[in-house]
């Protein structure tokens, strides 16, 4: 693949009712002999798949129009420059690029940045659901989860448990500050008091018997009805997080933001378990050496991150 951190390739997707019905019907055996190879090697080289491994109908559909719309505008792509993202002395791990894994879509790119108390990792590559420039994943560091012992992980009523309470509470935050807000412009004949320190955010570290430390090394399993593609996923993390994800249907239509669990693994590896979807996505850092990718200003990154999400829009 080019240069991803001097330039992106932004497949244009076109809505699912806009998508040729026809295309999608048209399955390997129909193909030309040429289409045929050029699939094949598209396969191996880009998912790392063979035909032997596409078995579920679904995984069929998927596969068949990634390929139909990266064929479809092979000749109309678009070129943007972008940045490897700023990094800061506290920030969690090193941010950088990683390969995902995204259930029937394969391998996915994206890029791991951080912003004060909030860490985010943003589409590279799409697919056709959730496209390139797209914020997948946002992690809310004021919101550690210590998980519970082992036997009690492998239940998912027990892990959904722990995030919806966390869910609860922070739209119970969001109600009484919204309703403290509409109190505040009723009051407007009160006498405006001096001007108040900002209120610090709370530290990302986790609590240990009064002292700010990073905790052990926590023993960590996928719940048994999670699904995971990969089973080659580490057996202890470092710290959990809550945050959510971005799911959406063929087109990106309805997109909305579903609660789940960041797990930080380790300095290279971070993991994401998708509650709504009961699916599993592990992160792994991309090796590759890049030049002259620094951003000029942590705002000039800021600005390149908000164009990113308006190429799909």
């Amino acid at each position: 693949m080019p240069c991803i951190l001097m330039y992106l390739l932004s497949i244009q997707l076109v809505k699912k009712d806009e998508f040729c019905t026809k295309c999608l019907q048209t399955d390997y055996h129909r193909m030309s002999g040429g289409r045929q190879e050029e699939f094949r090697t598209w396969l191996r080289d880009d998912l790392g798949r063979t035909l032997d491994d596409i078995f579920h109908e679904h995984m069929q559909e998927l596969i068949l129009m990634k390929f139909i719309y990266i064929c479809q505008y092979d000749n109309c792509l678009t070129y943007r420059r972008i940045y490897h993202p700023p990094s800061q002395p506290d920030d969690l791990v090193q941010p950088g690029f990683f390969k995902g894994t995204y259930g029937s879509h394969g391998l996915e790119i994206v890029m791991l940045s951080f912003h004060g108390t909030v860490a985010k990792a943003t589409k590279i590559t799409g697919d056709p659901n959730v496209p390139a420039g797209q914020p997948t994943l946002e992690i809310d560091l004021t919101r550690p989860v210590r998980l519970p012992v082992l036997d009690h992980l492998q239940n998912i009523d027990e892990l959904t448990r722990l995030i919806m309470d966390i869910y609860d509470e922070i739209n119970r935050e969001q109600r009484l500050a919204r309703s403290e807000e509409e109190g505040a412009s009723v009051r407007v004949e009160e006498p405006l008091q001096g001007p108040s320190s900002p209120t610090k955010p709370k530290a990302r570290q986790i609590d240990v018997q009064g002292e700010l430390k990073p905790p052990d090394q926590q023993a960590f399993a996928l719940p048994d009805e999670v699904m995971a593609r990969n089973e080659d996923y580490p057996r202890s993390c470092r710290l959990c997080f809550y945050g959510t994800g971005l799911i959406a249907g063929h087109g990106f239509s309805s997109p909305e933001r579903t609660p789940g669990l960041f797990i930080l693994f380790d300095d290279d590896r971070f993991g994401f378990i998708w509650l709504e979807l009961k699916s599993f996505s592990l992160y792994s850092r991309m090796r590759d050496k890049f030049q002259n990718s620094r951003p000029p200003s942590p705002e000039a990154f800021d600005e390149m991150l908000k164009a990113m999400q308006q190429w799909t829009t």
